[in-house]
Order: C-alpha cells, then sequence, then structure tokens
C-alpha cells in the first residue's frame, strides 16, 4: 500500500513532530479491518424473506395460478426450494469483496474500525505510563474509514478542532490515492497540538515506533 519511501516521509514527520513535544504519534494503515461475513448472510436473508412478500404486495397472487393437481404441501415445499435459491444466490453475490464491501452498512465499518484503532492504541499505551501523552493515527483504505485515537489528557486540553482535521487530512489522502501525504499533513496538525499544550522536555522518548504499521 505504501512504497518505502512512504514510510520513510512518515517517520521523517513523526521524528519531527515529536522533537517538539514531550508526546508521541503513531500511525496504522490497514487495507481492510474485517471480512464483514455477516453481512452476506444478512442480505440473503432478508431477500429470501421479503422479496415474496414484496411480490404478493406488488400484484401477484400464487393462488390464482392453475396449478392443477398440486397439493399445499408440494406448493409449500416448491416455495421454500426457491426462497433457499433466492438466499444461495443473494449471499453468493454480496460475498464478492466489492459488492460486500458496497452493501455493508456504513456505521458497521465505522464501528469494526473504531474497535480496531482502539485496539491498536491500548497495545501501544501499555509501553507508557499513564501520564505520557500519545495520539493514534488509523485509517483502512477499503473501508474508507479514518479514526484518530488520543490521550484522554490531550482530549481535554486540546479539544475537538485538531482532530476533526488531522482525520480529514488523512480522509483526503485516501480520496487522492496518496495516503502518505494524508498522513504526513495529520501528523503535523497532531505534532502542532502536542507542541501547543505538551512541550518538549528535552528528552525523546521514541517508545512507540515512528513507521507506519501496514496490516
Amino acid at each position: 500500500m505504501l512504497t518505502d519511501n512512504d514510510h520513510k516521509r512518515i517517520a521523517d514527520a513523526i521524528t519531527l513532530a515529536e522533537s517538539k513535544t514531550s508526546g508521541e504519534i503513531f500511525c496504522v494503515l490497514a487495507h481492510e479491518v474485517s471480512r464483514y461475513r455477516e453481512v452476506p448472510l444478512v442480505w440473503a436473508s432478508a431477500a429470501a424473506l421479503l422479496l415474496p412478500a414484496l411480490a404478493v404486495l406488488a400484484g401477484f397472487d400464487p393462488f390464482s395460478a392453475n396449478w392443477g393437481d398440486i397439493s399445499t404441501r408440494e406448493l409449500l415445499t416448491t416455495y421454500s426450494l426457491l426462497q433457499a435459491a433466492l438466499f444461495l444466490a443473494v449471499a453468493l453475490i454480496v460475498a464478492q469483496p466489492p459488492v460486500r464491501r458496497l452493501m455493508t452498512p456504513r456505521f458497521l465499518k465505522r464501528h469494526r474500525v473504531r474497535q480496531m484503532a482502539r485496539h491498536h492504541f491500548a497495545a501501544g499505551g501499555a509501553r507508557l505510563s499513564h501520564a505520557e501523552p500519545h495520539i493514534l493515527i488509523y485509517a483502512s483504505l477499503a473501508d474508507r474509514q479514518v479514526e484518530l485515537v488520543a490521550h484522554d489528557a490531550i482530549h481535554r486540553a486540546v479539544g475537538d478542532g485538531p482532530w476533526n482535521a488531522a482525520v480529514a487530512a488523512v480522509t483526503a489522502g485516501m480520496k487522492a490515492r496518496r495516503p502518505a501525504d494524508g498522513f504526513i499533513r495529520a501528523i503535523e496538525i497532531c505534532g502542532e497540538a502536542l507542541a501547543a499544550h505538551f512541550p518538549s522536555d528535552g528528552h525523546a522518548k521514541n517508545v512507540l515506533p515512528t513507521d507506519i504499521l501496514e496490516t
């Protein structure tokens, strides 16, 4: 997803930003946070249950057709088989990655990205004391979602303005197919906010990696 030069540029941006603050910044770029395996099943179930009913509401009357000597049991069996075929067809179609991503609700993507970002934030924060401010910039390319997680002390001091701007920068970079540029701009924004409220104490910690993690 990123070239070696992109990794170097991002690492240099983090190093420069952290030279002006006692806080730390780390970045993660994921291709996709989840397979969303439940999405094809949900759409297939909805289609199998709702489409026949919608067909009846639209005017289709199965009892008006001439079914000859077909019994009620045979009619219900045929209906069940048609439902199963409809379920299978929709499930197979939605299971295709491009279709699955398109059919996955935005709120579910955001929830999964937020969960994964908080997992990485907690893992990174385990290396630091509770008093050391740190920020995670997390993005998922396939999900087109960006999440910024910051230490509580940073949130209280800075507010939401810089974080919204940083998220917008990464989002713009992904849309332009230049994710490295988006991350670098976001790092600059976060670095400025950290430097204003948590200036450097003269001792660079570098506990968290400066190289962006790709997953």
